[in-house]
């Protein structure tokens, strides 16, 4: 009982120039991180890394930038400011090598700051809703610190960890960070048709949160014997698993089990994954290796992207040169699925953006990332159709995008891109 702290106590282990490491997603140690972020003044050259974490972000404030530097590894909104302000920086990394960087001490990780469920009667903890890099972060960290928390679900697989790996432990009693379905535009219930007119019966998916995959997963409910392997999923899939939809029972890894890496969704969502053995939660390094995503057959994974242009490169990072978001799984599952026999590598997007842009655009904007290449690409997805671009040619591509994008913008990124291969 010893190990049990306050928050105020358990962030005295952090020294000036060490390097944090926090838990991702819905499972956001946000405890631990602001009772950090009070010990400012006294601290300096502290790197505190993480993916996409939900909720508020203290030590983001650039007027901390003495004590605090932020490396996302997968930017969210709540740290995007960091890149301009210059208390921020971000690595590029797929989330399948992720946890390599800490096993191989290119990136040597000083403190773990996790979020667990409490100790059954046998010691042991679940780091319930986020596996992603964390297992790895733990088990190279000099010292592990966990919010312990009753309303942290306790899921199988990876996550279960015993107290004796963990040096301080923090009761809290909080929500989990959680977000509810919202409604879907008809832009994006046709994209989710069209989506599901490419899957098959017996078919693995891959799908992340958000109304696209909603969409499409909402037309699936006669479809049969489906699985899941996806780097995560909200609560979508929950009525399919219910129906019997999903069932995982032709998956090629780990068969009659859903995998995934982490979660965010509804209270639903968790409620449901909570001693859930169905519910398989694996290390990102397991879940999006390309080797173990091709076993499956007709694997399906579904992506998205800021932009794609006419020759088939997909921009998911950035705006421009200005980071957005990151690489995370995409390229993971993309070449997974066009690995695995039957399988389909599927980009969906609204053709416009809210400004009324097109995201279709003749080339990319100077200074954007290349996230899945036009080698890799297969079908692009959006409310005007599905462009099939395997084993296209640059024209044959070109003319396919431009029959998706929207209708007031084909004859300009049409024109635009034909003037100015001309011109080279």
């Amino acid at each position: 009982m010893s190990k049990y702290v306050t928050a105020a106590e358990a962030v005295q282990v952090v020294k000036s120039g060490d390097r944090v490491y926090l838990q991702a997603a819905a499972a956001a140690p946000t405890v631990l991180a602001n009772a950090l972020t009070e010990r400012a003044e006294e601290l300096r050259n502290v790197e505190i890394c993480h993916l996409h974490i939900e909720g508020e972000a203290r030590y983001a404030n650039p007027e901390l930038a003495d004590s605090f530097h932020v490396n996302s590894f997968f930017i969210g909104s709540n740290v995007r400011h960091t890149l301009k302000a210059g208390n921020g920086s971000y690595t590029p990394v797929f989330l399948s090598e992720l946890p390599h960087l800490f096993r191989k001490n290119v990136l040597p990780i000083d403190v773990a700051f996790i979020h667990v469920s409490p100790p059954d009667r046998h010691g042991y903890c679940s780091l319930g809703v986020s596996i992603e890099a964390t297992v790895a972060a733990i088990e190279n960290a000099k010292i592990v610190v966990a919010q312990v928390n009753p309303n942290m679900p306790r899921t199988f697989g990876d996550g279960i960890l015993h107290v004796s790996e963990i040096d301080y432990l923090v009761e809290v009693d909080t929500e989990i960070y959680a977000h509810d379905v919202e409604p879907c535009t008809p832009e994006e219930n046709k994209i989710g048709e069209y989506i599901a007119s490419l899957i098959e019966d017996r078919s693995t998916l891959q799908m992340g949160i958000g109304s696209i995959p909603n969409a499409a997963l909402r037309q699936l409910t006669n479809h049969k014997d489906l699985g899941l392997h996806t780097e995560m999923f909200s609560d979508g899939v929950i009525d399919l698993i219910e129906k019997d939809v999903i069932n995982c029972n032709y998956k090629g890894t780990l068969r009659g089990r859903v995998l995934a890496t982490f979660l965010i969704g509804s209270k639903r969502l968790y409620e449901f994954v909570n001693d859930n053995p169905f519910i398989e939660m694996k290390e990102s390094s397991m879940v999006n290796d390309t080797a173990r995503i091709r076993k499956n057959p007709n694997m399906v994974a579904i992506n998205s992207a800021i932009e794609v242009d006419l020759t088939g490169q997909v921009c998911a990072d950035s705006i421009g040169p200005r980071m957005y978001s990151g690489v995370g799984g995409q390229m993971d599952f993309i070449r997974g699925a066009s690995l695995s026999p039957g399988g389909k590598a599927i980009i969906a997007l609204p053709s416009i953006t809210k400004k009324g842009e097109s995201r279709i655009v003749p080339f990319l904007k100077q200074g954007a990332g290349v996230v899945t290449t036009r080698a890799h690409i297969h079908y692009v997805i959006t409310e005007y159709g599905i462009a099939d671009l395997y084993g296209k040619t640059l024209k044959q591509r070109a003319d396919e995008l431009v029959k998706i994008a929207h209708p007031s913008h084909r004859e300009r990124i049409d024109k635009e891109y034909y003037e100015l291969l001309h011109q080279m």
